[in-house]
């Protein structure tokens, strides 16, 4: 339960501001809710089942001080690439706008491919190096649909005025948190 509830919220944070959550809010203009939720639900859960195996493998091959560390410094980095930002390609804003025969199977293909690398994908790693693979997976997929939900739920009363400043510094503090975090955990084992 630990690694599911820890999985949810780090995931669910790191989704927040992300270019999945623009895509969203793009395909939530074209197709209707229930589709597109299915689509982003399907997709995450492929890619995470993926990162979570890729976790444990390394989280078998390599020491527990030397996973804290490096997980602590890929925190960091995710706290920075958020800082950094991203946005939707005129590419992927195009695919999105192109597509009309079956929602389900185009949302699910560009979430896909969208987060193949992306910091979601590279956190559900990061967890799974060591936290159990179950909870991880099941948390990290529930965290990044309740976030993309959240966004086509806003985006559909708010329109396209959301504080994505406030949104942005937000989620690179609590990876900043939890970078220091697991950099300390070494210290104090």
């Amino acid at each position: 339960m630990q690694a599911l509830w820890i999985s949810l919220v780090v995931i669910f944070v790191a989704e927040l501001g992300d270019k999945s959550q623009l895509m969203a809010l793009t395909f939530a203009t074209r197709f209707k809710t229930g589709p597109v939720l299915a689509g982003i639900t399907a997709a995450t859960a492929l890619v995470h089942l993926v990162s979570v195996g890729l976790g444990r493998i390394v989280g078998d091959a390599l020491p527990t001080t030397a996973i804290s560390i490096i997980a602590g410094l890929a925190f960091l980095a995710f706290a920075a690439w958020t800082l950094r930002g991203d946005e939707l390609t005129e590419e992927e804003k195009g695919k999105a706008a192109k597509t009309t025969r079956n929602a389900f199977i185009a949302v699910a293909v560009a979430f896909f491919l969208s987060e193949l690398g992306d910091k979601t994908m590279l956190a559900t790693i990061t967890l799974a190096t060591q936290h159990g693979w179950f909870g991880t997976w099941v948390g990290s997929t529930v965290g990044m649909v309740a976030a993309d939900a959240l966004a086509i739920l806003v985006g559909r009363f708010l329109g396209t005025r959301l504080p994505d400043k406030w949104i942005k510094y937000g989620a690179a503090a609590a990876f900043a948190v939890f970078g220091v975090l697991l950099l300390a955990e070494p210290l104090f084992a």
